[in-house]
């Protein structure tokens, strides 16, 4: 039999018997969509979560005092170590590898009045340019802090979304005043709201942000409450933090080693924990897309094997005719095949037509009373997820219709045809 002839009786086959071929088609269609489905889901929550993770600071590293363990320049242990203003500038002078760096002044629970309106809020002096950078500020509307409003002592003030909505509901709050402990400042914009997972204190969209030289005028601010910086590259991070660390050490005496001395938290460690989930996540739905696959498989090769039983007295006569074993298992293969690409086509369509209908799941949002989707799961289909579920099919065809395809090859000519 030549390839042409084996292709129009495998093309007759399956056109023959269309209802079985159709169904077993449909079969592994609905596998292909769930496993496609299911990864895209995996993919949107590891999307929504990093996303929320992040939010605090794309690669924030945070800076806490604390009390040295070891003696240093004759200096006793146990000595407290308090984080000072020139210490920005210290690390700004002398490590390359700090890309942003900013003091941060605490206020917390200060009394935020606006006309009849009271809320008790936190309140944090930053420097307005490296901070914006440093902690992922967006402004919704308005405008951010500026260098001038810092050099000038300006009494402004920056409102995080639910800060925002408790001082003035749903009036826009621009060019408004409020009182922080009985100091007025005006109101230059609000921000974005943010959906954060990860905090160190109070979540942005609780807090009012003004610039550093104004918080002197509530507080003294010798004493920065914390300092938060991000390395120039992820890669240089440890680097930083080592040079940080070393400078702060000769700054302060006390040894260059000693951790306790000055807490440093980056939060990109924090990253090992939300990849394991994900990824939990994602191969727990991906081992059920596969056991969906298989189980289209296991079909197929019902199916098939029924094909050859029914068909018997048919290869009996291809081989009396002439046909060889060879012929007789490539044409069953590619029936197989033919039903396995035409069933991971469809299911690519079912998966695509349901994950655009679907578009986006909740997940963060109502758990924020966000309404903007940034916390949703969108659901988007993946080339990796299409070619997976493509050569996880191809896989499944080949070995389901291998079986069969021997088992027909290998019937003997004369058995066959007297077989009924």
């Amino acid at each position: 039999m030549t390839l042409r002839s084996v292709v129009t009786e495998a093309g007759a086959a399956l056109n023959f018997n269309r209802q079985r071929s159709l169904l077993t088609c449909v079969s592994l269609a609905w596998g292909v969509a769930c496993f496609v489905i299911l990864y895209s889901y995996g993919e949107g929550f590891d999307f929504a979560l990093k996303t929320a993770f992040r939010a605090v600071g794309q690669d924030l590293i945070v800076m806490f005092g604390g009390h040295t363990s070891s003696q240093a320049g004759g200096e006793r242990a146990g000595r407290r170590i308090r984080l000072e203003l020139s210490d920005v500038d210290a690390v700004r002078e002398s490590v390359p590898f700090v890309a942003a760096i900013s003091p941060e002044c605490m206020l917390r629970r200060a009394a935020v009045v606006r006309g009849y309106r009271q809320e008790s809020l936190s309140v944090r002096g930053i420097m307005p340019a490296d901070y914006a950078r440093v902690r992922n500020m967006t402004v919704a509307t308005g405008r951010w802090l500026s260098a001038d409003d810092q050099n000038e002592k300006q009494q402004v003030a920056v409102l995080g979304a639910n800060a925002a909505k408790k001082l003035f509901g749903e009036i826009p709050p621009e060019n408004e005043t409020v009182t922080i402990n009985g100091m007025t400042f005006t109101i230059a914009g609000v921000l974005k709201s943010k959906i954060q997972i990860a905090n160190y204190n109070t979540p942005d969209n609780e807090c009012l942000f003004i610039p550093y030289s104004a918080m002197a005028q509530l507080r003294d601010t010798k004493y920065p409450d914390d300092i938060v910086w991000t390395p120039v590259n992820p890669q240089f991070r440890k680097d930083a933090i080592t040079q940080v660390r070393a400078t702060l050490a000769r700054v302060h005496y006390f040894a260059s080693n000693d951790d306790r001395a000055i807490e440093i938290i980056a939060f990109n460690d924090f990253m090992k924990q939300i990849d394991a989930m994900s990824i939990a996540l994602r191969v727990l739905l991906g081992f059920i897309g596969a056991l969906t696959l298989a189980i289209g498989g296991v079909g197929l090769t019902n199916i098939m094997l029924v094909s050859v039983t029914q068909r018997t007295r048919e290869i009996g006569v291809l081989k009396s005719l002439g046909a060889t074993r060879r012929a007789v298992l490539f044409q069953f293969l590619l029936e197989a095949m033919a039903i396995v690409t035409f069933g991971g086509l469809l299911g690519v369509l079912i998966g695509y037509g349901l994950t655009s209908g679907v578009g986006a799941l909740p997940f963060l949002g109502p758990i924020f009373k966000d309404d903007s989707g940034t916390g949703d799961i969108h659901l988007q289909i993946s080339r990796f997820a299409v070619l997976t579920s493509t050569l996880v099919l191809e896989l499944i065809g080949l070995v389901a219709g291998l079986l069969p395809a021997v088992k027909a090859s290998r019937l003997d000519p004369i058995e066959a045809l007297r077989y009924e």
